[in-house]
């Protein structure tokens, strides 16, 4: 589990960076704390799609579970509100409807509860070409909030496309093919050409031709929009935020993580066989071994329990 501990403002400013990068995260707020839990209300903390944590909201029983569960959040786009705290707390107690509650078992005997939320990156657009469907286009984008630029082919480079930009290419004859060319490469969330099918055809031949493979070219969405049948300009650009907006409902648009080896690698989580918490099975998580099996533990006082005697912790496991 990465930790960095980032406080109030710096929180904040690593929202806005993720942000404007296209990057969607999970914003953790403490609601309300039971001392003497580490965790203070109003205290922040942002989980990426790596699942590393930045910011601070409570202690090393509170921090995994707060992964665990932004990544379902991330994952169902539904925000959760989770309540930490020791199980006699919850006996007998009415929790409302839809609220998580999390047994712990942790030295401190503290509570908290942490309202998770993900937040959804805006895409960011780029129109190249100023024909009047481009102009109408990026005004209809501008009143939804989104982030969205228009220029022309001239100035238009591949430095200016990632993996979760969003491309129009509504040059409509005036360098169609070279201004997809200059996308193509970055391999953005979404390419969409303004054009008809024959005039489309001639683009894809084009890009067939200076060597684009077919997985690439499958890319490009030719002609660019929801099929709405014969339409003006105005119609057309309608279409064409339509489509976007279906498909950042259905997670397409959002940033291409890069697989990295320790991603691909992710430590299993396994049981504090003292605490019952849930910990990664890593070397930061205290790990002892004991008649060839390796347990691993959220704190140094659940180690030092558990080495006093461990059959008594691994027996009441297994009577579990």
């Amino acid at each position: 589990m990465s930790f960095n501990p980032v406080e109030g403002m710096g929180v904040m400013e690593r929202a806005v960076e993720l942000t404007n990068s296209g990057e969607s995260f999970v914003m953790a707020t403490v609601v309300w704390r039971q001392g003497p839990s580490s965790g203070q209300s109003g205290s922040r903390a942002i989980i990426t799609s790596d699942g590393k944590l930045h910011g601070w909201i409570g202690g090393a029983c509170a921090e995994p579970v707060l992964i665990r569960e932004a990544k379902k959040v991330m994952d169902s786009g539904k925000a959760q509100l989770v309540w930490l705290g020791q199980e006699a707390d919850f006996l007998g107690m009415h929790v409302p409807d839809g609220v998580l509650t999390v047994p712990m078992a942790c030295q401190s005997e503290g509570a908290l509860q942490i309202y998770v939320e993900p937040v959804n990156a805006s895409p960011q657009i780029t129109i190249v070409g100023r024909s009047p469907m481009a102009v109408t286009l990026k005004q209809l984008i501008e009143v939804m909030n989104w982030r969205v630029q228009i220029l022309d082919f001239a100035n238009f480079t591949t430095s200016m496309v990632n993996s979760s930009s969003v491309v129009i290419i509504a040059t409509q004859g005036h360098g169609d093919e070279e201004a997809t060319e200059t996308a193509l490469p970055a391999d953005p969330a979404y390419l969409g050409v303004v054009a008809s099918r024959k005039r489309g055809a001639a683009v894809l031949s084009y890009l067939e031709d200076r060597g684009f493979s077919k997985s690439q070219i499958d890319k490009v969405n030719l002609p660019a929009g929801l099929d709405l049948g014969h339409t003006t300009h105005r119609e057309m650009a309608v279409s064409i935020l339509a489509q976007l907006v279906q498909l950042r409902a259905a997670g397409s648009l959002t940033r291409k993580s890069t697989p990295n080896l320790l991603q691909m690698a992710a430590p299993t989580e396994v049981i504090d066989l003292v605490c019952k918490m849930t910990v990664a099975a890593e070397k930061s998580n205290r790990p002892f071994e004991y008649e060839g099996t390796t347990y691993y533990f959220c704190a140094p006082g659940c180690r030092t329990a558990f080495e006093k005697d461990p059959p008594s912790f691994i027996n009441q496991e297994a009577k579990c």
